[in-house]
């Protein structure tokens, strides 16, 4: 392949964006991975990366160099007001975000080959700085609101209200008709894009978020066995504590998992050092349906999992589960995944383009908690069927889902659409 990138940039705008991230905190979790990972592999190509993001915490420094990887920074610009806004109410503060970003690329003399956002409020960016700088812009959905807002259901008016729906979806078309390339995560997310928006385009490539194998892997001899305070047998759950990650929906399917089997708990893991307001009306709602079902000494919620604990939390646990009805991928599957755990997850999300039911994995409706509970109980009792799944998905993993395989086909994607 022919590269003629020597630098580019990557867009993330919402959330807690840090060279180390601190997964969990409000709007923080699979995507700022996925930016990071990806701008990390590319960089091994010799091609330099900065990712920028919205400055809003004065105590931080605008060039952030991410250790270990002297060719990826992490650029914070400011805009709005010096205080953290989810991405729901974000869209205000874009111009004058994207105005002040390319005053910054201009003052400082950078010339980058493409710009590439990431979500819609960094695709609306991208669009404007590309635009103005004469370069290709490329984007990468990561969710789409027409499909999110037709997963979540709830009450039109006040759903409109939270999540800002109208204007999300129009802004993402705007941004699918106006970019050089983009892709999508999964093949069910392009059936989405085409029946929601009624899209079509041939610049669309499919690609997949990939897995640090390098991080996430088997146990090894030479490795040693990390302790850790969980219970010696366990369901694993790890994600974002939101509205949409189903964790209601997990507790009552596990609640009829104990029913049958007595020796096994449920740790769920995520969420922010100091939750907002959502956060804590979510964890509200998690401990009233333990209480109610008198789950307090089987469910274990941990919160923010240290980087030194979370490989060794996968790989000790019987399974890993991810119970949200809506969810474009899920990288943490894939992590489990690589760490040799069969995964339980939505037949509904984009994730079941590297499940294959039965094979590396379940996939099943989590809101029916009969189904979820199951899949649950037949790994557990089966611990043959449960390490032939586990060493299937591992197998999978390695072979299709390293970063360094998914950067070399963004390298493709760039240069055939710039």
């Amino acid at each position: 392949m022919t590269n003629n990138i020597k630098s580019i940039v990557m867009l993330s705008t919402h959330g807690y964006f840090d060279p180390v991230p601190q997964l969990g905190r409000t709007d923080t979790g699979g995507q700022v991975v996925y930016v990071l990972e990806l701008a990390k592999a590319i960089a091994q190509n010799g091609i330099k990366a900065d990712i920028y993001t919205r400055w809003f915490d004065k105590s931080q420094q605008q060039i952030d160099p991410v250790p270990g990887h002297p060719d990826v920074r992490v650029i914070r610009i400011h805009s709005g007001p010096w205080e953290f806004i989810p991405k729901e109410k974000i869209y205000g503060f874009l111009p004058e975000l994207s105005s002040n970003m390319i005053r910054f690329i201009r003052d400082n003399r950078m010339n980058y080959d493409l710009y590439h956002g990431h979500y819609v409020d960094a695709g609306i960016v991208t669009l404007d700085v590309a635009k103005a700088l004469s370069k290709p812009a490329f984007f990468t959905a990561h969710s789409l609101g027409a499909w999110k807002r037709e997963q979540m259901g709830g009450d039109p008016v006040e759903m409109e209200k939270k999540y800002n729906f109208k204007l999300r979806i129009r802004e993402e078309l705007n941004i699918f008709n106006n970019v050089n390339g983009q892709t999508v995560t999964s093949d069910v997310q392009l059936e989405k894009l085409n029946k929601l928006y009624d899209f079509y385009a041939d610049n669309i490539c499919v690609i997949p978020p990939g897995v640090n194998i390098h991080t996430f892997h088997l146990p090894t001899k030479d490795e040693p066995e990390k302790q850790t305070t969980l219970p010696p047998k366990y369901i694993f759950c790890l994600s974002r504590i939101d509205t949409n990650k189903g964790h209601d929906m997990l507790l009552h399917a596990f609640d009829l998992v104990i029913k049958e089997i007595n020796d096994i708990d449920l740790v769920i893991g995520g969420g922010s050092p100091n939750p907002k307001p959502r956060e804590q009306e979510i964890f509200r709602m998690i401990h009233k349906i333990i209480d109610e079902k008198k789950m307090n000494d089987r469910v274990h919620l941990i919160g923010y999992i240290p980087d030194d604990l979370l490989v060794p939390y996968y790989q000790n646990a019987q399974l890993f589960v991810l119970p949200s009805l809506f969810e474009p991928f899920g990288m943490t599957t894939q992590e489990a995944m690589a760490c040799g755990k069969p995964v339980v997850a939505s037949k509904f999300g984009g994730i079941r383009n590297v499940i294959e039911n039965g094979k590396n994995g379940f996939l099943v409706d989590p809101s029916d908690p009969k189904e979820f509970a199951d899949a649950m109980i037949k790994l557990i009792k089966n611990e043959k069927l449960t390490k032939a799944l586990g060493m299937a998905a591992y197998k999978k993993i390695r072979k299709e889902y390293s970063w360094e395989a998914i950067a070399d086909r963004f390298l493709k994607f760039y240069n055939q659409y710039m």
